[in-house]
């Protein structure tokens, strides 16, 4: 094909995606104003926000000042793909070849539908029913010569009972030319703010002047990015349709008649399934890392979780992840189970997880023993420790079943005013025991409003046992929710060595002592 001709293309485009993605899985209600953010600007947002006065690009301090109620979601580029997949598939089934340009944004070659629909326009109808039958009724249709215009033909049609807007050939131009001149602010087209910026300087609004530069201007300008710019701007767009291979279909679905409610039979009825999926990834020379299982109840309710494996998944680890699923969500499934669905989150080569030719030492049979007794014993039968954040000795103290991902309530890295630098005890007892400090005068030792200590410690009994103080530090208060009446805590850490040589991690709070740590 000659450089500079286009190819006819067609444009699905789903207005504000991220935020009908969050609906779409039941995470945020439609009507509600939700702005979602990446780098502190809005990306996108629902139609009550942009009501409000909520604008895509706007900081945040901007958007919640003209909507307080604005509900703060973070970007999350692998949900928006996770659940854009459903709509790609169901365009393919009516119109393969499609490329997904991002997340909510697709285009493909309008010949072949067109011919086979009878025409550009009735083909991108059947693409959007087909999608109306999935509940998504906000795409948008355009079609056009090139990517480019047919994407800005799409966002042109804005009204709903008008959803397709074609751009006749040839006219692409025409279409363009009182367009702002800020659409080439896209890092994909190759342009960004210091060019379309540079063009506003220069009095270039509009992508009809800048088509109506001389090309040997722009060249001597802006280079080769300016000229493929130019081109854009004047309707001749070069680029191909890339269509995508689509992904084989790696996941497994059985459906119960009647729902069983015995963890053991559904796990039972996995096998075969179990034994498919490990078989259908090794048949391309994968392996599934990171498993995602779905369970439904007869009633409707579901169970989604992603399981992770220390090295990569087998079947009969599949099938322990359903049934541990089931034990640990009884609350979530208050009926039979009547369909489980397993898909794999995450793979990798299976060349990354052959065993050695001498075997991978104590690591493999290290991994194998927790593995089988994990098996037997459930899936907190075996934790391994992890170090967190906050406060207290015994908080930091996290244990994570076998595999699972670290996700971590209290984060490490947080700075914890009042936290204890280390070196760090190394017994930290689960359940403080109750100590007493007396002063020399045989009287309690107590710590006032103020953080003074009243009388210096001389004396400390630790389980029936008279111990003398020989050095003691401190105190060093710890002063945790004081805004929340209920769970606000104030405290003082002292250490102190008693006449053997043991060092102690005492806390006086409310009158009371206990022994937190022991410094062994």
């Amino acid at each position: 094909m000659p450089p500079d001709e286009t190819v006819r293309s067609m444009v699905l485009w789903f207005p504000d995606w991220p935020v009908t993605a969050l609906a779409r899985e039941g995470a945020i209600d439609p009507s509600a104003p939700v702005a979602v953010f990446e780098r502190n600007e809005v990306v996108a947002c629902s139609a009550s926000a942009r009501a409000d006065g909520v604008r895509r690009g706007q900081r945040r301090r901007d958007a919640q000042a003209r909507c307080p109620r604005l509900t703060v979601i973070p970007a999350d580029a692998m949900r928006d793909h996770r659940v854009f997949a459903p709509a790609v598939a169901r365009i393919e089934e009516r119109a393969p070849g499609v490329q997904i340009v991002r997340a909510g944004l697709c285009v493909l070659k309008a010949r072949g539908p067109a011919r086979y629909y009878g025409g550009e326009l009735e083909a991108a109808i059947v693409l959007l029913e087909s999608l109306s039958d999935l509940g998504i009724e906000t795409a948008r249709a355009g079609i056009a010569d090139g990517p480019f215009t047919a994407e800005q033909a799409a966002r042109a049609g804005t009204r709903p009972d008008d959803p397709v807007r074609v751009v006749p050939s040839g006219a692409a131009a025409d279409f363009l030319a009182p367009l702002p001149v800020a659409l080439l602010d896209d890092a994909s087209l190759g342009g960004g703010p210091e060019f379309t910026g540079l063009l506003a300087r220069l009095g270039v609004q509009t992508l009809g002047e800048f088509a109506a530069l001389e090309a040997d201007r722009v060249r001597e300008r802006f280079g080769e990015r300016g000229i493929r710019l130019h081109a854009l701007a004047g309707g001749r767009d070069p680029r191909l349709v890339d269509p995508r291979t689509p992904p084989p279909e790696l996941h497994r679905e059985v459906a119960f008649e009647p729902p069983l409610e015995i963890a053991d039979q559904v796990a039972f009825g996995m096998r075969v399934a179990a034994d498919e999926f490990i078989a259908k990834l090794g048949a391309i020379d994968l392996v599934c890392t990171e498993l995602r299982v779905e369970l439904t109840g007869d009633r409707g309710e579901r169970s989604e979780r992603v399981w992770l494996h220390p090295g990569s998944f087998d079947a009969p680890a599949i099938v322990d992840r359903v049934r541990w699923q089931l034990g640990e969500d009884a609350e979530g499934l208050r009926s039979g189970v009547s369909v489980v669905r397993i898909s794999p989150e995450a793979v990798d080569a299976a060349s990354h997880h052959a065993p050695a030719i001498f075997g991978a030492g104590p690591e493999e049979r290290v991994h194998h023993a927790l593995s089988r007794v994990q098996a037997m014993l459930g899936h907190r039968g075996v934790l391994t420790p992890v170090i967190g954040g906050g406060r207290w000795l015994a908080e930091r103290q996290v244990l994570v079943p076998w595999g699972d991902r670290v996700v971590l309530k209290k984060e490490r890295s947080r700075p914890w005013p009042g936290s204890l630098p280390d070196p760090l005890p190394a017994s930290v007892f689960a359940k403080p025991p109750v100590v007493d400090v007396l002063s020399s005068m045989g009287g309690p030792v107590a710590v006032d409003e103020r953080g003074r200590v009243l009388a210096h410690p001389a004396q400390l009994i630790e389980g029936g046992r008279r111990r003398a103080i020989e050095q003691w530090a401190g105190p060093w208060p710890i002063s945790e929710r004081g805004w929340d009446a209920a769970r606000a805590r104030r405290a003082h850490r002292f250490q102190v060595v008693d006449a053997d040589g043991v060092a102690w991690l005492l806390v006086c709070e409310d009158g009371g002592w206990t022994a937190e740590a022991r410094y062994d």
